[in-house]
């Protein structure tokens, strides 16, 4: 099994470091490709990062030569799944919508910590549209820029540890979601401080990906999700004047 786990943003560092993630919980035998988009934001913090990073992630993914049997799309709040599920055949998982999906399998309500205060409605509009907005207790914004993350690590873990205590003392929280793929990793220092279970949305979206590829599952393509019809597309930047689909 394949599984391509694309970044959101052009930083390659924090790609490894969410392709390490992911390659640490993920089956023997399943390989996981991490992929960086060619153009977009070093770090994706707000709505036009975030529509620019959707463009970025599905050329990304349709430049990739080969075959895959599920994609990741590694950005917590982020826009693009589903124009990544209309273009793939195979299944694609958000990290977002992965983490809230097994965050309410351990628990009552969850929380959500994430970067910058500006992200949090990104995420919080993201968590309604799949439906997991009603067991979200909050999103809780650390005060930490995505580059951050890299730059400061012993900070930011501060910084996570403490939203996260008070996302379970003051908001009910019983389990906590890691809001940023480049919080990757940081899952079990979170646990420790908390004392409840911490989830990391990348390797919550490789195992829920390789689950339905188990099953012999993938997206629908009845309605929402077929994929585009045929016509010419300009100005795509795979090619000038040209697009995935002919």
């Amino acid at each position: 099994m394949k599984i391509l786990v694309v970044n959101v943003n052009t930083t390659e560092s924090m790609t490894d470091a969410i392709a390490a993630s992911a390659r640490a919980v993920a089956s023997p035998g399943t390989e996981i490709v991490g992929l960086t988009p060619t153009f977009g934001a070093e770090s994706v913090e707000g709505n036009f990062e975030s529509y620019f990073a959707a463009v970025g992630v599905m050329d990304a993914v349709t430049r990739y030569e080969g075959s895959y049997d599920a994609v990741v799309q590694a950005g917590f709040g982020e826009h693009g799944r589903e124009g990544l599920q209309e273009l793939c055949e195979v299944p694609v998982v958000d990290i977002t919508e992965a983490a809230g999906h097994v965050a309410s399998l351990l628990g009552h309500k969850y929380s959500v910590v994430t970067t910058l205060d500006r992200t949090v409605p990104l995420i919080e509009d993201r968590l309604k549209l799949a439906g997991l907005d009603a067991r979200c207790a909050s999103v809780r914004s650390s005060g930490m820029s995505v580059l951050e993350l890299e730059e400061r690590p012993k900070d930011a873990v501060k910084a996570i540890v403490a939203e996260a205590e008070l996302a379970v003392t003051h908001d009910g929280a019983e389990v906590i979601c890691l809001g940023c793929g480049g919080m990757a990793g940081l899952d079990e220092a979170v646990a420790a401080a908390t004392g409840v279970p911490v989830v990391d949305g990348v390797t919550a979206a490789v195992k829920l990906a390789e689950a339905l590829v188990g099953l012999g599952l993938t997206t629908s393509k009845t309605r929402t999700f077929a994929a585009p019809r045929q016509k010419r597309v300009s100005g795509w930047p795979l090619s000038p004047g040209t697009g995935p689909v002919k």
